[in-house]
């Protein structure tokens, strides 16, 4: 009874070992066990997907079972009923970890499914299969087109063979000709086959260049570039002049006289040819490591600033205004010669384009009549004189070119966009002006003059001028400052800071110095400083933590402790100057009227 009862125990335990031996391999099949959530985290659906696949059953003994353990022959039968339970403990506890690694394979199983669903939304599988059944069907037609086109040849092949007794005629004619075309088709192919290729009609690519992102570095760089670049121009047309200056009156008299004679005899453009060839070959020899330098104007070498690694923010700040404004300034040159390149062909002002007219038409009508050797020896001779005499004699006397240089006048007068624009405004002005003095002069008492009337007629926009800041009727605004000068007032002495920063507009006329506050529609915002008065004025700088030399106007006067300031101002130097001018006027009259 025992050996049988022991062999069905130990039968019992080695299933359940090899029962866990397939849950490890289902265990360690995926990640890590540390990779998963807690069991307290597992979705919901683990305990009833455990509990319908593996129904767990705890093995209970029955009184057979028990009666069959008992030895009623000795005492031993004890032992025996504690060691079932013992057993039976051991396999409860192995049957609860059992159901611990199956809740581990279900998770294991639904975050793998998660994964295999977010592998499939990025790699977009069903877009590369609908690519992919596109270029099969693609590949199928093309397939069809290749065997027509191949059908097509044969038959035609089909149909220009000769018939049979005309061809055992004409065979070896034609086997000569057929060994002969393939053998020229081969060797023009090979010869001229490349050449062929390159007339071949091919769509062409658009092709979209990346902009970089604004850098301050890079934009110096750039800078920096564009002036090595323009290096070599700007040292020829500095020779060029230096040699119409007669810089060195040794290589200015060699030049003239090698020029007027080339002109004369005709060699002037063998001459220009063999000065390139000579500058190649100089540039050859510099390129191989000869020091050779030569140039009328001696050349200044400018200093060349290492670029710094770490730069502040403020001095990064400073560098990009810099090289902005050396860019403006640029720009701005280059606009004004296309601008007015631009108003002389397109009759913006009839009488200089009537001039290039009437010289046209002279060289159209002297081409047609005369040789081309007269010609070319007439402009030869005029372009050396002009070059070497009459612009020397020009250039030492600004006067008489100013009467007589006649293309110097013409370029001179041609106007730019902004000219253009700034004189239609004030003719428009003008005109408004007119007619408004006209409406005035209408309507105004028969006591009055032009010069009272006029007085009155200049006025702000929210009434006349000498109304708003009681001033009399002769104080108007300069000509510069007919508008005003947009800013704001800083007045320190005031703590409130409604008073202590007002938005407005200043004037100057010829004694004052007049600020219209733009908020309120009282005089008492309003501030008029006599110029007389002022004992200080000076460029100020409001923020010193921004760069450059500020915005502001800093004028003291004895009635404030502390210095008005006129923060804010775009046009802050030429109101500066202005005030200034004034200002040393005012002082230099009230000075000599107390001397008298």
């Amino acid at each position: 009874m025992r050996d049988p009862d022991r062999h069905v125990k130990v039968k019992q335990r080695g299933s359940v070992l090899n029962m866990l031996r397939r849950l490890d391999k289902i265990r360690f099949r995926g990640h890590k066990r540390d990779d998963f959530l807690d069991l307290a985290e597992s979705p919901n659906a683990s305990d009833t997907e455990c509990g319908d696949e593996v129904p767990l059953r705890i093995p209970r003994t029955s009184p057979r079972d028990s009666e069959e353990l008992r030895d009623p022959a000795g005492p031993g039968t004890l032992i025996m009923a504690a060691g079932v339970q013992d057993f039976n403990r051991t396999e409860f506890d192995r049957l609860n970890e059992i159901k611990g690694h199956l809740e581990i394979a279900l998770l294991e199983k639904h975050f793998l499914q998660e994964e295999l669903r977010k592998l499939r939304e990025e790699t977009n599988s069903e877009m590369l299969r609908q690519e992919l059944d596109r270029e099969r069907q693609r590949r199928m037609e093309l397939e069809q087109k290749v065997q027509e086109v191949l059908k097509a040849r044969t038959e035609e092949q089909t149909a220009q063979q000769p018939p049979k007794g005309q061809a055992q005629v004409n065979n070896g004619a034609d086997r000569r000709s057929q060994g002969l075309c393939p053998r020229v088709q081969k060797w023009f192919y090979e010869k001229f086959g490349e050449y062929v290729e390159d007339f071949r009609f091919q769509p062409e690519e658009s092709t979209v260049e990346t902009e970089e992102p604004l850098s301050a570095r890079r934009l110096t760089e750039n800078m920096r570039r564009l002036k090595r670049g323009a290096k070599p121009v700007t040292s020829f047309v500095k020779n060029l002049s230096a040699l119409s200056d007669w810089y060195s009156v040794y290589t200015s008299a060699i030049a003239f006289t090698v020029y007027m004679n080339a002109v004369w005899h005709g060699w002037a453009i063998p001459m220009f040819l063999f000065l390139a060839i000579l500058r190649l070959s100089l540039n050859y020899l510099i390129a191989r490591g000869w020091r050779i330098q030569w140039s009328i104007v001696p050349e200044v070498s400018e200093p060349v600033e290492p670029p710094k690694e770490d730069l502040t923010v403020s001095e990064k700040f400073q560098l990009v205004l810099d090289v902005a404004q050396k860019a403006q300034n640029l720009f701005g040159k280059m606009a004004d010669i296309l601008e007015k390149i631009k108003n002389l062909f397109m009759w913006v002002q009839p009488e200089i384009t009537q001039k290039l007219y009437v010289a046209l038409w002279a060289a159209f009508l002297a081409s047609c009549f005369f040789p081309y050797r007269l010609v070319g020896l007439a402009l030869g001779l005029y372009a050396g004189i002009k070059f070497f005499l009459i612009d020397f004699i020009f250039k030492r006397c600004p006067r008489l070119r100013a009467k007589y240089d006649t293309p110097y006048i013409i370029w001179r007068s041609l106007p730019t966009d902004p000219q253009l624009k700034e004189r239609s405004n004030a003719a428009v002005s003008r005109r408004l002006q007119t007619a408004s003095s006209r409406s005035y002069v209408s309507s105004a008492p028969a006591g009055l003059s032009k010069d009272e009337d006029t007085g009155r007629f200049h006025g702000t926009k929210k009434g006349n001028f000498h109304e708003i800041f009681n001033l009399t009727e002769n104080e108007r605004p300069l000509a510069v400052c007919e508008n005003g000068w947009r800013c704001c007032l800083i007045n320190r002495d005031r703590k409130m800071p409604t008073d202590y920063i007002r938005n407005g507009v200043l004037y100057v006329t010829e004694n004052y110095l007049c600020f219209e506050s733009s908020k309120s529609g009282s005089s008492k915002r309003n501030k008029v400083i006599k110029l007389v008065d002022i004992t200080d004025i000076q460029k100020y700088k409001v923020l010193s933590v921004l760069p450059g030399s500020g915005m502001g106007i800093a004028v003291s006067t004895p009635s404030t402790q502390k210095p008005l300031v006129f923060g804010a101002m775009v046009h802050r130097d030429e109101a500066f100057e202005t005030i200034f001018s004034q200002y040393m006027k005012i002082t230099a009259a009230a000075a000599s009227g107390s001397d008298s």
